[in-house]
């Protein structure tokens, strides 16, 4: 709780204060449990050596050098002691004491005297429970930290011991305590630095998540508001985030694009709206006020009425088909038709404008029927939307060929190629695009060739766009073929 309150205190949220809980913590509370097992072992290994090192005194030895002492006098005893002190060669590394049958320590190697009464545990030990030998780590009468063994020098016999005679062998464990001081000093310092480079690079690690995660936020926070100019501010990198950054700001941009797009799309439709409304109601009160009087101006209003009528109905459809396709509910009605008839028919109605408009126009197509599955009113709308394209981008005296070809693989492929103002290659991959309009100097809403491209999707066909600036457009639609009939029509004309 109090923990919880500090990061609050300190507005340490989120991830941050996730990781200073967790990882920091574990972190702290395993190296400082590994330094703990280290330092244990060391004194394990260092107080192990010590023991070794007594453990390892040839007891036999003593056995038999004092067995000739235990029955002789007192001065004897102590006259032999005095001997094998001095021919004891591990005095510079612990020192000896000799016990006599009383109990009593008389003869030191170390030439101190001994103080009335000893702490010698270990020589307890070894006369109350018949051990071999009795070993003691501790701290004895002056405060110093020792490690003592004792043997007894008779054996037992009847599980007791004649007389109290003992050897006594300790050695200092002070200058070991120093060095292992040192030692936990150095695997705290070794800790310490660990937990700073863990919590130093754990810090840097998080803040590169941190920093453009908060970033991703401010950002996305902006856009919600509506602000698509927001792009996130981060340091270019390899990893994950800052991909996912970069990715973020590409989809800002297509977002702020098709943000664009759909205002001008909001601004075309309404122009391409009030446009035919003007004109209707401008006739509408023309007629009204002339009423019968001038049959040729009634006859040219109601044609002007009726044409700009026609021109919403299409604008209102072509939306709809939109909205449908958006949806995922624009759908065909198909059946078997022959494609070419289709084509045929709605080329006818382009002649005329062709002719009106000062336009070159070409139409070739096989004599043979081209049977397929299909809607024919959806494909005779891509056909009149591509064609409606290429005459109103081509300026007068210019040329629209529309040539289709049977191709063996048992596919259509029509080309509309039109000698008009051509797409940049910034704006081609773009066409096929909904709201997309190269130019807002020219009519439309800019969704047609998207619903296009939707219907001959639907068709299981492709339309291809291929165009040069200044010098023309080619589009390639191809359409699969019912494969049987063509079949049998190879077949008949073999």
């Amino acid at each position: 709780m109090k923990l919880g309150k500090f990061f609050e205190k300190h507005r340490i949220r989120g991830i941050r204060a996730t990781w200073l809980k967790n990882f920091v913590l574990v972190s702290v509370i395993l190296v400082s449990v590994v330094s703990l097992a280290a330092g244990l072992l060391v004194r394990w290994y260092y107080y192990n050596a010590v023991s070794m090192a007594i453990e390892s005194l040839d007891t036999n030895l003593v056995q038999n050098y004092f067995s000739s002492y235990l029955n002789t006098t007192e001065e004897q005893f102590e006259s032999g002691a005095l001997r094998f002190i001095e021919e004891f060669s591990e005095k510079d590394k612990m020192e000896v004491w000799v016990i006599n049958e009383k109990g009593e320590p008389i003869v030191t190697s170390s030439g101190f005297g001994i103080s009335d009464d000893p702490v010698m545990p270990d020589y307890v030990d070894v006369f109350s429970s018949a051990d071999e030998v009795g070993k003691w780590t501790g701290k004895n009468e002056y405060g110093e930290k020792v490690m003592a063994l004792t043997i007894p020098i008779e054996n037992p016999q009847n599980g007791e011991y004649t007389s109290k005679a003992a050897i006594r062998y300790i050695v200092s464990l002070e200058d070991i305590e120093s060095q292992l001081l040192v030692i936990y000093l150095y695997i705290f310092i070794a800790a310490v630095i660990i937990i700073g480079i863990v919590f130093v690079s754990g810090r840097y690690f998080i803040s590169s998540i941190v920093n453009p995660v908060e970033e991703l936020s401010k950002t996305v926070n902006k856009v919600a508001t509506g602000d698509y100019t927001a792009r996130v501010n981060y340091k270019e990198g390899n990893d994950e985030i800052h991909s996912l950054c970069s990715n973020i700001n590409s989809m800002l941009e297509e977002i702020s694009g098709m943000d664009r797009m759909k205002n001008d799309f909001i601004s075309t439709i309404s122009h391409e709206i009030r446009t035919p409304l003007t004109a209707v109601k401008g006739w509408g009160e023309t007629l009204l006020q002339i009423g019968d009087k001038d049959p040729v101006m009634l006859q040219k209003g109601l044609e002007v009425i009726i044409s700009e009528s026609g021109r919403l109905s299409e604008l209102v459809e072509e939306l709809l088909d939109f909205s449908r396709m958006q949806n995922g509910a624009l759908k065909m009605k198909k059946e078997k038709i022959d494609i070419l008839a289709e084509l045929d028919e709605t080329v006818f109605v382009f002649r005329d404008r062709s002719v009106r408009e000062g336009i070159d126009f070409v139409y070739t197509a096989p004599e043979e029927p081209a049977p397929m599955f299909g809607d024919p009113n959806r494909l005779k709308q891509v056909f009149t939307n591509v064609l409606d394209n290429a005459l109103k981008y081509t300026e007068q005296g210019g040329k629209v060929t529309v040539n289709a070809v049977i191709v063996p693989d048992g596919y259509l492929n029509i080309y509309f190629v039109d000698t008009g103002c051509g797409i940049s290659p910034e704006d081609l991959p773009k066409v096929k695009e909904k709201f997309y309009k190269t130019s807002i100097n020219y009519r439309g809403s800019g969704i047609g060739l998207a619903v296009a491209d939707e219907i001959i999707k639907l068709h299981d066909g492709e339309i291809k766009i291929a165009s040069v600036l200044g010098e023309g457009t080619t589009v390639k639609i191809i359409l699969p073929l019912e494969k049987v009939q063509q079949a049998l029509s190879e077949s008949e004309k073999e």
